[in-house]
């Protein structure tokens, strides 16, 4: 019997961060226990026999055109928030040069996965398809994502060498204009000591970008 390909489009804003000349990007393809627009739940280790050992046979596509391939993913994984990529869109392709261009301008956010359902039942209410295995084809760079679950994380670039570049920096990363001048200024702890939860919260933002 011959599969039914179905395509699950995911979306969530995203800070980019930086943009290297290289093309190295790193998302959520699909993010775990979300209900989507679709009214679909995929719940985690669906993936985990389709990804497994078999990263060359998911193909990095442009809007799910199946003769249109933009790159090559390095890493599929899955972890406890979903479907985890890191891939490398090909510069002298021009889909893929497009592609590169729409993510540095923020024009284009949304990753969407082609895949067919394996294993999947109606939860108790008859209202959600709970989705725990899938047989995964490609993931796609798309324009008009469904869910707002996944995403491109990251677009990886060079670190910043002035101050001047640091603030554009930490402006892109999700910092407000005071808080990166603040931070350019006096240090980053000293910045925001008068509110714990904040320097907290902005904490962990800092070590996601500087890990990132």
């Amino acid at each position: 019997m011959i599969e039914q390909i179905e395509n699950k489009q995911m979306d969530i804003s995203f800070a980019l961060k930086a943009l290297e000349e290289d093309g190295v990007f790193s998302g959520y393809a699909s993010v775990f226990d979300v209900v989507d627009s679709q009214r679909d739940v995929i719940k985690k280790g669906a993936f985990s026999n389709s990804i497994h050992d078999r990263i060359d046979g998911v193909k990095l596509l442009w809007q799910h055109q199946v003769d249109q391939p933009i790159g090559c993913f390095t890493k599929i994984i899955e972890d406890s928030y979903g479907l985890f990529v890191e891939g490398k869109l090909l510069l002298d392709v021009q889909r893929g040069k497009e592609a590169y261009s729409l993510l540095k301008s923020g024009a284009l956010k949304g990753l969407s996965i082609g895949y067919a359902v394996v294993d999947a039942h109606i939860d108790d209410e008859g209202l959600i398809r709970i989705i725990t295995e899938v047989d995964l084809f490609e993931v796609s760079l798309v324009t008009f994502p469904a869910n707002e679950g996944a995403n491109v994380t990251n677009v990886k670039g060079k670190l910043p060498k002035s101050t001047r570049e640091f603030e554009k920096f930490l402006r892109k990363s999700g910092f407000s204009r005071t808080h990166s001048k603040s931070i350019v200024a006096k240090g980053f702890k000293e910045s925001l000591q008068d509110d714990f939860f904040e320097l907290e919260e902005s904490i962990a933002k800092l070590i996601e970008i500087i890990n990132s």
